[in-house]
C-alpha cells in the first residue's frame, strides 16, 4: 500500500471506541488491527489508560489488569491470589497449577490427577496408603497399590510377590521368598543353600546363630516369652516349649519359700511338705541353720533343732511323739 493509499484508508477509518474519524496529525493506537484515538484506548471499566500498555480482553472489551482480576479472574483456593492464565478447577474451588498439591506429600497434582479422600485431594499413592491403613493392609512400594494377599517383605518394605523373580532359577516369587545378601530367592532354592531360618521372624540368619528349643534364632530375636528381652548369651530356662529369663521363670514356675514368701532362687530345701530357701531353713526357736542331714522335729509346722527339742517340757515331747506316730501310721 502506497503512502497516499494509507492516508486515504486512515482518512476513512473511525475509532473503535467513539466511532469518530482521526485527525491526520494525531497519534493513533493500533491494537491487533483495531484503531483507537490515544485517549479512547482505555479500560472498559475504569476508563483509565493501560499501565505500560498491558491489557486483558474479555468478550470483545479490554480491561486493565486490576479490573480484569476483580471482574473475571478467580481466586486461588490455596494462596488466595487472583489466577491469571491456567486455572485448575477441583474440589469446588479454583487453583493455580502450582498451588494444587497433595495434602499429604505436597506433590503437584495439576498434571498427575488426584483422588478425593475424606474431603482431601490426594495423589494416588497417598490415597492408596490411607485406604490400606484403614483396611489394615500393606501398600506395595513398587506399584503403590494395596496388597490383598500376603506381602513379600524385602528390605523392610512390603511388595506384591509377583513383582520379583528368584535370583537363582528366575521363577516368579511368592510371599515365602527369602532374602539373602540383598537378593531374593524362592523357598526351594534358598533351602538348597543350607541357610538357617530364624524361628521368630522366619528370615535367613546370616551371622551368629542361637540354637535353642529345637530351632535356630537371630541373637536379637531369641527373647524371654514374658518380658521379651533378648537373652544375649545369658542363661535361659525352658518350660512348655518357651524360653524365660531366670526372674520370670521363677515368678511363673518357681517354688515360694515358706518362711520369707519369696520365689526361691537357686537350691530348694524340701522339708515338712514345704519349700524353703537354703538360708531360711533354720530352727524356729534358736535360728540355727539346718540341713536335711541335721536331726530336727516339726513343732507348730516349723522345724526345731535337736537341742531346742530337748529343752521342751516332757509332757509336750510325749504329745509330739504320739502325734508323729499317728501321722506315720496314716
Amino acid at each position: 500500500m502506497t503512502g497516499s493509499n494509507m492516508a486515504d484508508a486512515l482518512a476513512n477509518a473511525v475509532c473503535e471506541r467513539c466511532r469518530s474519524r482521526f485527525d491526520p496529525a494525531e497519534r493513533i493506537v493500533n491494537s491487533n488491527g483495531e484503531l483507537y484515538h490515544e485517549d479512547c484506548f482505555v479500560c472498559a471499566q475504569c476508563f483509565r489508560k493501560f499501565p505500560d500498555g498491558l491489557f486483558y480482553e474479555f468478550e470483545g472489551r479490554k480491561y486493565c489488569e486490576h479490573d480484569f482480576q476483580m471482574l473475571f479472574a478467580p481466586c486461588c483456593g490455596a494462596c488466595g491470589e487472583f489466577i491469571i492464565g491456567r486455572v485448575i478447577k477441583a474440589m469446588n474451588n479454583n487453583w493455580h497449577p502450582e498451588c494444587f498439591l497433595c495434602e499429604i506429600c505436597s506433590v503437584a497434582l495439576a498434571d498427575l490427577g488426584f483422588v478425593k479422600n475424606a474431603g482431601r485431594h490426594l495423589c494416588r499413592p497417598c490415597h492408596n496408603r490411607e485406604k490400606a491403613k484403614g483396611l489394615g493392609k500393606y501398600i506395595c512400594q513398587k506399584c503403590h497399590l494395596i496388597i490383598d494377599e500376603q506381602p513379600l517383605m524385602f528390605r523392610n518394605d512390603a511388595f506384591h510377590p509377583d513383582h520379583f523373580n528368584c535370583t537363582h532359577c528366575g521363577k516368579e516369587l511368592t510371599a515365602e521368598a527369602r532374602e539373602l545378601k540383598g537378593e531374593l530367592y524362592c523357598l526351594p532354592c534358598h533351602d538348597k543353600m543350607g541357610i538357617p531360618i530364624c524361628g521368630a521372624c522366619r528370615r535367613p540368619i546370616e551371622g551368629r546363630v542361637v540354637n535353642a528349643l529345637g530351632k535356630q534364632w537371630h541373637v536379637e530375636h531369641f527373647v524371654c516369652a514374658k518380658c521379651e528381652k533378648p537373652f544375649l548369651g545369658h542363661r535361659h530356662y525352658e518350660k512348655r516349649g518357651l524360653a524365660y529369663c531366670e526372674t520370670h521363670y521363677n515368678q511363673l514356675f518357681g517354688d515360694v519359700c515358706y518362711n520369707c514368701n519369696h520365689v526361691i532362687e537357686g537350691d530348694v530345701v524340701s522339708a515338712l511338705n514345704k519349700a524353703w530357701c537354703v538360708n531360711c531353713f533354720s530352727c524356729s526357736s534358736c535360728n540355727t541353720k539346718l540341713t536335711l542331714k541335721n536331726k530336727f522335729v516339726e513343732f507348730d509346722m516349723k522345724p526345731v533343732c535337736k537341742k531346742c527339742y530337748e529343752r521342751l517340757p516332757l509332757e509336750l515331747k510325749r504329745r509330739l511323739k504320739k502325734l508323729s506316730e499317728l501321722t506315720a501310721k496314716k
